[in-house]
Formats: structure tokens, sequence, C-alpha cells
């Protein structure tokens, strides 16, 4: 206890040991010294005290009468000292502890007694020097270091790509309800798990109110959905039905979305109601709004002439365009509108000027890479188009940003597209400068997002922009944030997306922004024959090293003949490409020449095996499509329990089992959909008689551009060839972009 401590409990007169719960008086030392001697007291004797001298002895006072109760008072009184004896005692004793505490004071402080560690061991030092026991140098010196642990880093084992779960799907007991509902229909009850996910836990009721219904499963036809219908409901089955009109309704609507439509005029569907016996086509597509399962919109058609009023009559309204389509298509297209004059609206107000630090950038690069530099530098978005050796133009202009300050990120659609896109840019770049679309908007891929959920980059370079559909579009504008900029950059000449719209061919159209265009051609022989198939040519070149080779057939045997010639021989042998670096590209999958026959003889050529893993083996030669229009060519390593083990552009992928069938194909040929964006060192393109139909210039171009070193041209469709690549341009795809986003760019 401290000096100050002592000399307030010597004023109050409280005692020195007393606890934190003891209160005393001035009489509680006589009370204390008195205790040594005195005898115990009965329980009880604490109450008296506490009662005062009133309550004091009342039982006695009841018992023994007021005699006896006078005599033990005597008698304690001459027992007991008096008041003023104990007050000295007390006073005495008090004295007596303060003098010892004091003597205690003076002495050596025995501190330090309660440290422990580092601490402790400080304190026995300083007292060894003050001791003399120990120089000061020996105490207070260094102490020797530990011997340095050298650690070997272990590899960081980076997660296993898995391919994306299958949900958990409806459960058995739904499945089972449906399967008895589509039996009692005669469909097949194969439907039965796709039919209970797609229309949720009341499938089988919604299936026996409304039949049509099972036109919303993948794969089943309005007149296969008829047969049910009647099954079902026998008498009550009719054309006219109002659920028939509206589920067809939404099925063209459906067929409209995967060719690549983001709506239909209402003439067209109207037109294709009246074919699939539906006895009101405007009843059901006015049905079919009403519930809510497609919207209705009104276009203004800029290009019509106002009809001039007659005399007297004011302005006649402009005519204008009614389309039909299905919610989610249309508002993507929408919100891609918004999005865009976003972007275009948050930049520079200055005329459209570059700074200092864009022009220098830019006449460092000179072409038109420095074009595009300086419209990167005094626009939001920027168009840019060109052949392959054109793709290097906007990766260098991202290069030049980075060099500025800004994040920069180029993305492409597939993962052969990044790695080029990465060998461009330099191993200085880091890898988040380079990412996938679709890695991109799933962010394990780039530079990740900020605290507001953007994408953390100050430019964003789309190559293959041909490829990019409305729904990534929409995702992609909607993540970058107001002020950032976007270039869209791709060969026109090319198929359009695999999914609905045509954006980038919708905003050369509509002229809201800069369009910068390549002047770098496409060398060689490859590159001269594709440069003219673009401008509706299909000229012959010189080929001494063999780059371009037709080969003629006579019909689909000896198509399939010849391909397994060229993949397996002849390419290897002449050119130097091996089998597994050489791609087949073939219209479709069908057919006579389909890629299902190519791949059945390129199979039992190349790698011969029973397919023990669900068609497959190892060594297979496979494209991985996690989503429609999009592959990842691979390589079968195995199978297990989890599911079918590929390796895919490098990685270890893993797809579960329910999903090999969808989504694992042999790989050897692919069609020309399939092989955008992606290039391969020798490419061999079959034409079967049977795939005339399919043919038209962007496929032709599309296909015969993704041979780099080598272009093999199985040719069994003569004159149909000349005549695709001559007349035959792009199938034309309904939007509303072009007129959405018009509307929305002041001076567009």
């Amino acid at each position: 206890m401290s000096t100050e401590s002592a000399a307030a409990e010597n004023e109050s007169g409280a005692r020195p040991d007393a606890g934190p719960d003891t209160e005393t008086s001035a009489e509680a030392p006589s009370a204390e010294a008195g205790s040594a001697t005195a005898e115990p007291q009965p329980e009880g004797t604490e109450a008296a005290e506490a009662d005062g001298p009133e309550g004091a002895g009342t039982e006695g006072e009841d018992s023994e009468g007021e005699g006896t109760e006078s005599e033990g008072a005597e008698r304690q009184e001459a027992a007991q000292p008096s008041e003023a004896e104990a007050e000295l005692a007390a006073q005495r004793e008090l004295r007596e502890r303060i003098a010892q505490r004091k003597a205690a004071k003076d002495g050596p402080v025995d501190a330090g007694a309660k440290l422990s560690g580092k601490a402790a061991d400080l304190l026995a030092a300083v007292r060894a020097v003050e001791s003399g026991e120990k120089p000061v140098a020996t105490v207070f010196a260094d102490p020797e270091r530990e011997p340095r642990r050298v650690v070997t880093p272990q590899p960081v084992r980076r997660p296993e790509p898995v391919a994306p779960a299958a949900d958990a799907g409806p459960d058995a007991g739904t499945v089972d309800a449906v399967r008895a509902v589509l039996v009692e229909g005669g469909a097949p009850d194969t439907l039965a798990a796709s039919a209970a996910r797609t229309l949720g836990e009341d499938a089988d009721g919604q299936l026996r109110a409304d039949p049509w219904q099972l036109l919303r499963v993948s794969g089943v036809r309005p007149e296969q959905a008829d047969g049910f219908a009647r099954a079902l409901l026998g008498a009550e089955c009719a054309p006219d039905d109002e659920r028939r009109g509206r589920a067809v309704t939404v099925w063209l609507l459906e067929q409209a979305a995967v060719a690549g439509h983001t709506a239909l005029d209402l003439p067209v569907l109207v037109e294709a109601l009246g074919k699939r016996a539906v006895p009101d086509p405007d009843a059901a597509v006015q049905s079919a709004v009403a519930e809510g399962e497609a919207l209705l919109f009104q276009d203004a058609l800029d290009d019509a002439p106002a009809p001039e009023p007659a005399e007297g009559e004011e302005e006649a309204e402009r005519p204008v365009r009614v389309l039909v389509g299905l919610e989610r298509t249309a508002l993507a297209e929408e919100s891609l509108a918004d999005g865009l004059a976003r972007l275009i609206n948050s930049g520079p107000k200055d005329g459209g000027s570059p700074g200092t630090d864009w022009e220098d950038a830019a006449a460092a690069a000179g072409g038109s890479t420095a074009e595009l530099i300086r419209a990167i530098g005094a626009h939001r978005l920027v168009l840019h188009t060109g052949g392959e050796a054109a793709r290097a133009e906007p990766v260098a202009a991202a290069a030049a940003a980075a060099r500025l300050g800004l994040r920069v990120c180029v993305a492409a659609h597939s993962a052969d597209g990044r790695r080029r896109a990465a060998r461009q840019l330099g191993a200085e770049a880091p890898e988040t400068a380079t990412a996938t679309v679709a890695g991109l908007l799933a962010q394990t891929e780039g530079p990740g997002r900020d605290a507001d959920g953007a994408i953390a980059v100050d430019l964003l370079v789309v190559l293959d922009a041909p490829q990019t559909d409305v729904d990534d579009a929409a995702m992609l504008v909607e993540l970058l944030a107001d002020g950032s900029g976007l270039v869209l950059s791709g060969d026109p000449g090319t198929l359009w997306s695999a999914g609905p719209g045509r954006v980038f061919a919708d905003l050369l159209a509509a002229g809201i922004c800069p369009r910068i265009s390549s002047r770098t051609p496409d060398f060689g022989p490859i590159g001269e024959l594709v440069s003219g198939i673009g401008i509706g040519e299909l000229n012959q070149v010189e080929a001494p090293g063999k780059e371009v080779v037709i080969v003629p057939v006579r019909d689909a045997a000896e198509a399939i003949h010849r391909t397994v010639q060229l993949v397996a021989d002849s390419v290897p042998r002449a050119i130097g490409v091996p089998a597994e670096e050489t791609q087949v590209i073939t219209p479709g999958h069908g057919g006579a020449a389909g890629t299902r026959v190519l791949n059945a003889a390129l199979k039992e050529r190349l790698n011969p095996g029973p397919g023990r893993f669900g068609g497959f083996d190892p060594g297979d030669r496979v494209v991985y499509v996690p989503t429609p229009g999009r592959i990842r060519p691979g390589r079968v390593l195995g199978a297990d329990a989890e599911g079918l083990r590929l390796e895919c552009d490098g990685e270890p992928v893993v797809v579960p089992k329910e999903q090999v069938e969808r989504a694992v194909r042999h790989g050897w040929a692919v069609t020309g959909h399939q092989a955008m964006g992606l290039r391969w060192p020798a490419a061999v393109v079959v034409l079967p008689g049977d795939a005339v139909q399919a043919l038209s210039r962007p496929w032709v171009y599309t296909a015969f551009g993704r041979g780099e070193r080598h272009l093999s041209v199985v040719h069994g469709v003569d004159a149909a060839l000349p005549r695709a690549v001559a007349e035959v341009p792009a199938k034309p795809r309904t939007t509303r972009l072009q007129t959405l986003v018009r509307a929305q760019v002041p001076g567009a």
C-alpha cells in the first residue's frame, strides 16, 4: 500500500487490513480488540446488536425476571473495561501498526515479485549489475541470434477446375408424378426429368391443367404437344384453345431467339402462327402479352417518310414497327442500350480531342493503331474493325493505355484468343490484364471488382466482338463504371454470335461512336483468299508452299475418306503439322459428312477404342461445351466416380457424369460456328454435297480463316461455293439495338 493510502486510513480510523466490503465506525477497533478474548456468541447476537438498546435481551426478560437481569448486568460491568480504557487500548494498537508500516517502508522494496518471462529476466539483470555480480557489458550485450531457418516454400496447388455442377434438380417424387402424366398422355417418359426441372415442383399439375406446357421442354414440337393434349383432354382438345395459341406463340419466340432474333415483327409472328394452325393468331399474341410471357414494342421507322397530310389536317404520325419479343431478350437489349448511352455521355466534354499524353502515345504507334489510340483518348466507346492481323492493334492500344497509368483488360471469347492477346501484351503484363469474357463475368479471371461491384478497369478491350450476344454485352456494360472506356474490336465479315442479337453489326450501323478501320492486311495465300471472300470474290491464289489445297470429291463417302487421309497422313507428311494440331470444320453435326460421322471415322483411325467412358477413351480429342455456342477443345484423361476427366486449354476439368452426354463431344471435327474465335496450325474444311443450304459468305469466310499455316478444302459442292460467296449474305436477324441507341445518344 502507498503512503497516501495509509494516511487516508489513519485519518478515517478504518482498519488497515479491512476488506473492501467492511464498513466500520470509530468504535470498530475496540470491538476487534475485545474479540480476541471473548467467547463465541450464539446465533442471533449480531441481529440483537443491530436492533439497538431496546431490543437487547428480550428473551431474558421473559424468562428470568427483572432481578436476574440486573445482577447479570452488574457482573458484566465489573468484568469489562471502561469505555475510556477501551478507547486508549485501540489507539495504542493503531499507533503500533502505523509504526510497523513505516519501518517496513524504510527498508528495501521487494519489487518485481509478481513478474515473469522477459520482464522478470530484465529485473534480475538490473539487480545483478547493481550488486556488482556481473559487468554491464555481459548483461546487456545483444544475445546471439538463432540461425535462420530456411523454409522451402511449398508449391501452391490451384484448385482443379470442375465443370459447373448440375443443379440438384427436382426430387424423385416430382419426377415420378410427371412421368405418370407423360405416360398417360402417350409422351416419352424420358422427358420427365426435363419437364419437372422446367416447370417446377407442381409440374404434373401444370401439365394436367395445360398440356401444351409441354412445349416449354427443349426438343418438343407443337405436333407432339398436340398429341399429348388430345390424349389428356379428349373431346375438350380443340385447335382454337386459348392455351394452345399462347403456348405456340411462346414456342415460336423461343425458336426465334435460338436463330438469333431478339424480337419478331408482328406480321411475321402472325403468319407463323397461321402456319401452325392457330385459328386466331392476333388473339394468341394478345393472350401471351396479357399473361406476361411476351412483350409488345412499337419502334418508329426512321427511314420511312411520314405521309403528307391532307389540306386542313394535322401532320400525320410517323409509321411504327410493331415487334413482339420474349421478356429476357427484350429487356437485355434495352439494358444494353441504356448502358452504352451512359458510357458515351460520361466521356470528356472538350469536343472529343485527346489529351497530350494520348497524342504522344499515338505518335509513337503510327498507322491505324495511332488512330485507335486517339479515339480511345477522346471517347468512351470505340469500334475497331479488321482481320486476324489487325487483332494486334487494339492490344497495342491497351498496352499504350497501361503505360499512361490506366487499368486495362483485354478480353477474348476463347482461351486461345486470351493466350494470343497475352503474348502480344508481353511477359511484363500482369495475368489480370487478359481474360475470357466468361471468366470476366464470373470473376474467375481478369482484374476483379472494385468496392462498388464494377470491373476494376479504366479501359476494357473486347476482341472478336461479333461473337458477343446481347446477354453478355448487357452484363459487361452494366459492370463498367462511369468514365470507363470500352473498345469493341472484331471482323465484321465473320459469323454472328451463337446467342440472340447482332451487337457489333448494330453498333456499326447505328453510327453513335467512332469507328476505326484497320489498314493492316492479312498476309500470305490464306490471308489473300479470305480477304477476297470478304468482298464476295472466290479467287484462285498462288500457294507455292501448299498453304492452300483444294481436294475435289464426288460424294460424301469419298469426302470422309479424303478427310481422314489428309488429317492422318498428308498434312503431317507434306506440311509438318501433326494430326492433333489439325482441325476439321464442316457445316453441321448431321448429314452424310457432318461432325458425328467424321468424328467416328477419325477416332477409328487416330484413337480406336471401345468407348468405355460413355463413348470416350483416354486420348480422345473432344470439345467441352459449357454453354451453347461455346467450346473448349480438350483431350480425355480418364474417368472416375466424379465424372469424365479432361484437359482443356492446358487445365484439368472434371465433367460430372450426368453432364457428359450433353456437354462433351468428340472434337476432331467441329462446326463453323463452334470454330469462331479459334485458330489451328492447319484446318481441313469439308463441304459435302448435302451442305449447300448451309453455305453463306460469312460461313465460308469464318471457316477458311481458321488455319494459320495450311488450309485444305474437301470440295464437293461444285458451283455452290462461289455462288454462296458472291450472293448469299448473312441471314438477317430482327433486333432493336440500333433503334434504341440512336434514340438515346444525341446527334447519332
